[in-house]
């Protein structure tokens, strides 16, 4: 556990910190569905119990060459189907520091048809995206939507509350019957750990993880590393910064129930930025082996350093126990007040993956001040996923 005001560091390379996190979070993906499934939650979203983890990293799985044979059976049709090209975004640790800057540059010229009066390009015409949500989502869900039709892609839309997994229906089932109707890509979000690892086994498509459990989010890592870099941007008159280097970002929160903390730990760092993690002990993660950051419980005595405060929801839907007094306790701690607010940097930023609960993270007049760049994110959020679903399924020019 990390005390409030004591500081540790643990030195890693990207891969090792991929490592680390997957190994404390990640869970086997069969172990997982099989789990809920068996618990009859797949489809209800946040009523399966995750299980222990074991340590199986969320990482990109290479399909299997079948050559020019006739499939015999449904399987092997299956493999036919993915073909030697169909790749998939489980985990910021599928993309090394290379693959985010190329997404970030491909995110640019997003940005330029962004401002044209019909702000769509015919890049994935005859393409077909389905976004499958197990659980609650605004921002992600009709981000990747207005990503994949400003691309000219078809858009299927999954929800789970109005869909027969509410009749029992397995994950298996619903993606396989989504897969047969002739997807490309399948955006999923799912309340376990692993699942998008898992439905790549069973549909022929790209995979996307759009949150699973406490895993991660690599998306919104990406457009948080794109939201940084261009408020850095306008910061040097223009400049175009390489990477992140020289910036000290803190994550406030609940850091153990995150799967955004656990995406941009890896993305911050594979850019080069120095990475703390401010929270009470009962929000850290059990342990940071691994992790390349500094953790302390202590925000008031970091907050003149930072160069962007990163702001968590606590979790509560993910809470198994009590683990704060209240949420006013909470506020009083670890909220960015008014107050703290002004002993940040003149030129420090705020951001938040939202939804932003005003009065217990982030107080209502500083979640308006002009340096909190939330709905820049989610205005980033639209070109990021852009770039992601041309990177995966794209072949030409924007």
């Amino acid at each position: 556990m990390i005390s409030p005001g004591v500081t540790t560091r643990t030195e890693t390379t990207p891969i090792d910190a991929a490592q680390a996190i997957d190994a404390g979070q990640a869970i086997d993906a069969a172990q997982a569905i099989d789990a809920a499934e068996a618990m009859g939650a797949s489809g209800a979203a946040g009523s399966a119990r995750e299980p222990a983890a074991t340590g199986a990293p969320a990482t990109t799985r290479e399909p299997v060459a079948t050559g020019e044979a006739t499939p015999a059976t449904e399987d092997e049709f299956l493999e036919v189907r993915r073909g030697p090209t169909v790749r998939h975004l489980l985990s910021i640790a599928d993309l090394d520091r290379e693959g985010i800057l190329e997404i970030m540059r491909l995110s640019d010229a997003f940005a330029e048809v962004a401002q044209r009066p019909i702000p769509k390009v015919p890049a994935l015409r005859g393409r077909t995206v389905a976004t499958v949500f197990m659980e609650p989502s605004t921002r992600t869900r009709l981000s990747f939507e207005t990503a994949a039709k400003r691309l000219s892609a078809d858009v299927m839309t999954f929800t789970a509350a109005t869909s027969a997994a509410v009749k029992g229906e397995s994950l298996r089932d619903t993606v396989e019957t989504i897969d047969a109707m002739g997807i490309d890509a399948m955006v999923i979000r799912h309340q376990a750990s692993g699942a998008p690892l898992r439905v790549t086994d069973w549909i022929g498509a790209s995979v996307i993880n759009a949150g699973d459990g406490t895993h991660e989010h690599p998306t919104q890592a990406l457009l948080d590393c794109y939201t940084i870099r261009e408020a850095l941007t306008e910061r040097r008159g223009g400049e175009v910064p390489a990477d992140l280097t020289g910036l000290r970002i803190a994550i406030v929160g609940d850091i153990k129930h995150s799967r955004v903390a656990r995406s941009n730990v890896l993305a911050f760092s594979a850019l080069g930025a120095e990475v703390m993690l401010v929270a009470p002990p009962t929000l850290m993660p059990a342990s940071l082996e691994g992790w390349p950051v500094t953790a302390t419980g202590d925000l008031d005595g970091t907050l003149g350093e930072l160069d962007v405060v990163y702001l968590l929801r606590i979790q509560s839907e993910r809470l198994g126990e009590v683990l704060l007094p209240s949420l006013d306790e909470y506020h009083w701690r670890y909220g960015l007040t008014k107050a703290r607010a002004a002993a940040l940097k003149p030129e420090a930023i705020v951001m938040h993956p939202g939804p932003m609960i005003r009065g217990v993270e982030i107080a209502p007049e500083v979640a308006d001040l002009p340096a909190t760049l939330v709905t820049r994110q989610v205005r980033n959020g639209v070109l990021v996923r852009m770039a992601v679903l041309f990177h995966l399924l794209g072949s030409g020019v924007v």
